[in-house]
Order: C-alpha cells, then sequence, then structure tokens
C-alpha cells in the first residue's frame, strides 16, 4: 500500500512540474512575441525568442512554431498550440494564424 501510495505521489508530482515547465515556456514565448518585427532575419528571431519547437511534422524551414497555448496535457505539443512565425526570403514575414493561413492559401493556389 505504501509503495502505491509513493508510486502515486511521484507520477501526480511528475505530472505538475510538466505542467508548470510548459507554463513558463508558454509565458516566456508570449512575452518574447512582442519583440517581433517585420523583415527580422532568423538571426534576430532565435535572439528574440529562443529555439523554436523542433523534430515536428508541421516545422519546415521558413515557418517556425512557438509553444503559447496548452491544449491537452498529453505531452505532446500539437500545431494548435503553437505560435506560427513565417519567413520569406529569410526574413520574418508575419506571425500568427490569420498571417499563417493566407501564407498558405497564397502559396497554394500562386496568388
Amino acid at each position: 500500500m505504501k509503495r502505491l501510495f509513493l508510486l502515486c505521489f511521484v507520477v501526480s508530482g511528475m505530472f505538475f512540474f510538466a505542467t508548470g515547465c510548459a507554463y513558463h515556456e508558454q509565458n516566456r514565448n508570449i512575452e518574447n512575441s512582442k519583440k517581433l518585427r517585420r523583415d527580422m532575419t532568423k538571426a534576430q528571431v532565435l535572439k528574440a525568442m529562443g529555439e523554436p519547437v523542433k523534430d515536428q511534422d508541421y516545422s519546415s524551414p521558413n515557418v517556425w512554431f512557438y509553444y503559447i497555448n496548452t491544449e491537452w496535457y498529453d505531452g505532446l505539443t500539437t500545431e494548435d498550440e503553437c505560435l506560427p512565425l513565417i519567413f520569406k526570403n529569410g526574413k520574418l514575414a508575419g506571425w500568427g494564424w490569420d498571417y499563417f493561413e493566407k501564407a498558405r492559401i497564397q502559396h497554394k493556389y500562386g496568388k
């Protein structure tokens, strides 16, 4: 019984630690996003924001994602939990879901 209690205590502690870290990361990314300006270079964005989400299917060299909104406490970072930053010719063209969707449509249809 003591082992079961200890296991539950450790698992719940790990959960709260992980969600606490995610909370700080999202707040940091939201605050850092206030420094963004159009035409910043990738190096300037890295300096302002830090490293983007990596190794996800939705990540690409010209669209960076930053974690800003926990939807599910499942340990995964999904596209809808992130702020997209869109680069064109190595410069920041815009950010946010409205800009991202417009850029995706323009790219798809060549407008």
